[in-house]
């Protein structure tokens, strides 16, 4: 049985969102608790785990648990970008390369295994491990583009978002206008709807002499998580009325 969300509308706006919430929330627990990069990181990569170690043993798609792992992803994302920036000194521009070194193999391990890097529908747990890999890959990828963007590039948050939403806007004009290959355009959009929700993040809670509102992190994630939860269960309603509609028919 499939375990992962179908890639329409509201999984697009449920990872922006996600990924929004991942931002603040990493900086949430690295910043304003206090407890540095190093810590932050194996709490959360120690949260990652055990959330994903339920989701590939669940027997099927289960819209809370999944969008728990994404959230997951982004947050641990968020920590990545940092302690490679901050604490190991590699800086965002050899740490997006490192990342996208790591995403390439895994998707070339995954590619070898089944010969295909279909999304949807995934129903091998095998098959499940490489989706979460390469979407943590994506997601520390996309964190590290837009930390990059800001802050080696000198750009502000709203002009990051901007450069973000203009490649995704490129990525949704190739998929309706020519014939590239879907699977690419989708990791394309997975990886830059991550720097577009993490920017997002940024200007809300970023000190105001650096171009953000300033907002209390707490109140960032909490205001984004429910905006979540509201367009998760649109989404499960949806999905409801078609599996209902099907059982009619």
């Amino acid at each position: 049985m499939n375990k992962v969300a179908e890639v329409i509308i509201y999984f697009w706006i449920m990872k922006i969102l996600a990924t929004t919430l991942g931002e603040t929330a990493g900086d949430f627990i690295s910043m304003s608790l206090g407890l540095g990069y190093y810590v932050a990181f194996a709490v959360t990569f120690s949260i990652l785990t055990i959330i994903l170690f339920i989701q590939i043993k669940a027997d099927h798609y289960r819209p809370p648990l999944y969008w728990t792992a994404i959230i997951a992803t982004t947050t641990a994302g968020t920590e990545v970008s940092d302690l490679m920036d901050r604490s190991l000194g590699l800086g965002y521009a050899v740490g997006s390369l490192l990342l996208i070194a790591g995403l390439l193999t895994i998707l070339t391990i995954w590619y070898f295994r089944e010969r295909d890097l279909s999304v949807y529908p995934i129903l091998k747990k095998d098959t499940e491990t490489m989706y979460w890999l390469a979407i943590v890959f994506s997601n520390s990828l996309g964190t590290a583009f837009g930390d990059f963007i800001t802050s080696n590039l000198g750009r502000s948050y709203i002009q990051g978002a901007f450069i973000t939403a203009s490649v995704i806007a490129v990525v949704i004009a190739l998929h309706y206008l020519t014939k590239l290959n879907d699977i690419l355009l989708f990791w394309i959009a997975f990886i830059f709807t991550r720097p577009f929700g993490a920017t997002f993040g940024d200007f809300l809670t970023k000190p105001v002499n650096t171009g953000g509102l300033n907002l209390p992190r707490g109140y960032a994630s909490l205001i984004t998580l429910i905006l979540l939860i509201m367009i998760l269960f649109f989404s499960m309603r949806r999905r409801n009325r078609k599996h209902t509609s099907g059982q009619k028919l």
